[in-house]
């Protein structure tokens, strides 16, 4: 409780650089982290061949819909627990707790069994070739056993991290990341196991975690989570839902649109499924420090809106904002500068590196508006805006992307391909700025 107390005092009055900073460094890493488990295998199965490496990638849009479903848990979950800390309401907080973790293993125990009954079909609807579809059912088939895991660690490292705990959440997915790069090339190369030998890896890496980070739950600077807090009134679930379908949009319209991305890559060949799909682990590598550094920022948010601070709301936003923007112009510079040699460390295939260096150079183009479009999610999430919060969520990915993908392929070619993420941000920034401005209105008729 003491524990819980100094969190409040310190999100609600401390410097909001300072909060900010602390909140967000660590959050950054896990962020970082959770992206790197799929670096990782791009790295060492790039070794092998240009089909596994064209496998890594479509099965990456299963492992972002995980993703989402753990975001929708935790976020959902988390976004609730941070308000009613900040109202001092701890026992309903106790109670969201156990009830978005319980319910987000159900989930992931029934996204393993769907996944493994429709293997195949599913390998081929999200894009893999004749000469890709066997290595897509192996690594697929190995990683589904390890939902349940990845989701009940999602749900239990967003939920600390909203109580202003994310040191140690982070402490957690540090943990199974080390482990998943260590076990990498031995499964692959020492055991000889191929593309097999990553997933098991990347399995064993997320038990892994996720026994960590459930041992940190019952630490005395976190909410426990216990059987019996768990609940199955609709109210828990409302919330969940409210505060969480944002997410659920943001990373389950990112997996749709990986797929689709794929699908349209197809008709260029193998080497324009794996230079998308390189181009695809690199953006999102640095998109997780940008997601890290605006999930910093709620903790700060939610604990501010329910103690109706709106102005350290305000100064938050816009501190986040200045920091993203600067550090996302940065790495748009230098990753135009050297965007060949970026993807020649993941597979040096001259056919590849033509096709994921153009790509990545026009992603990079509208990389510093990225900030202003994740921070107005993460404020609209947080302060339960959900309409407004799923539009923006759903632009990126979903809104903008979708439709994009359709049509510039048929008008460009495999131009459109590579110019159809950066055409979406434009139009997501566009959304972002009239809703950030509406949210702000909000909180001066609420004083």
């Amino acid at each position: 409780m003491k524990q819980q107390v100094d969190n409040f005092t310190f999100l609600t009055h401390a410097p909001v650089h300072k909060v900010i900073l602390k909140m967000a460094v660590p959050t950054i890493i896990s962020m970082l982290v959770t992206s790197f488990y799929n670096m990782a295998d791009t790295y060492f199965v790039g070794q092998i061949n240009t089909q596994s490496t064209a496998a890594v990638g479509i099965v990456y849009s299963v492992m972002t819909i995980v993703q989402a479903v753990g975001f929708f848990f935790g976020h959902g979950s988390g976004n609730y627990i941070s308000r009613k800390l900040g109202a001092r309401e701890v026992a309903d907080a106790e109670r969201m707790a156990a009830t978005g973790f319980f319910y987000a293993i159900v989930a992931g125990i029934v996204i393993a069994a769907l996944g493994l009954a429709f293997l195949t079909p599913l390998s081929h609807l999200l894009g893999s070739t004749p000469t890709i579809l066997p290595y897509t059912e192996r690594y697929l088939g190995i990683i589904l056993l390890g939902t349940p895991f990845m989701t009940g660690g999602m749900v239990m490292n967003n939920q600390m991290r909203f109580q202003g705990n994310a040191a140690l959440a982070m402490y957690g997915i540090v943990s199974g990341a080390v482990l998943n790069v260590v076990l990498d090339p031995l499964f692959i190369f020492g055991f000889g196991m191929g593309i097999s030998g990553a997933a098991t890896a990347t399995v064993l890496s997320q038990m892994f975690s996720f026994c960590i980070l459930f041992r940190m739950t019952h630490n005395r600077q976190n909410i426990g989570i216990r059987p019996r807090n768990f609940s199955l009134a609709p109210h828990y679930m409302k919330e969940i839902f409210l505060g969480g379908t944002p997410s659920l949009s943001r990373q389950g319209l990112g997996s749709l649109s990986t797929a689709m991305l794929n699908v349209a890559a197809s008709a260029y060949g193998d080497a324009a499924i794996a230079g998308m799909s390189i181009v695809t682990r690199i953006t999102m590598f640095l998109y997780a420090t940008v997601i890290g550094l605006c999930q910093g920022f709620q903790p700060l948010c939610g604990f501010c809106y329910g103690a109706r601070l709106y102005s350290r709301v305000h100064e938050g936003f816009s501190y986040s904002i200045k920091l993203g923007t600067a550090f996302l112009t940065v790495c748009a510079v230098v990753g135009f500068l050297f965007s060949g040699h970026i993807v020649e460390l993941f597979r040096d295939d001259p056919a590849v590196i033509v096709v994921g260096s153009a790509a990545f150079r026009w992603q990079l183009l509208t990389y510093p508006f990225i900030t202003y479009i994740v921070a107005t999610n993460m404020l609209l999430q947080t302060i339960r805006k959900p309409i407004r919060a799923n539009l923006v969520a759903a632009a990126r990915s979903g809104l903008f992307f979708i439709p994009l993908i359709i049509i510039l392929p048929r008008c460009f070619g495999l131009l459109g391909v590579e110019i159809c993420q950066a055409a979406a941000d434009a139009c997501a920034l566009a959304l972002s700025v009239p809703m950030a401005i509406s949210a702000f209105n909000d909180m001066k008729h609420r004083r």
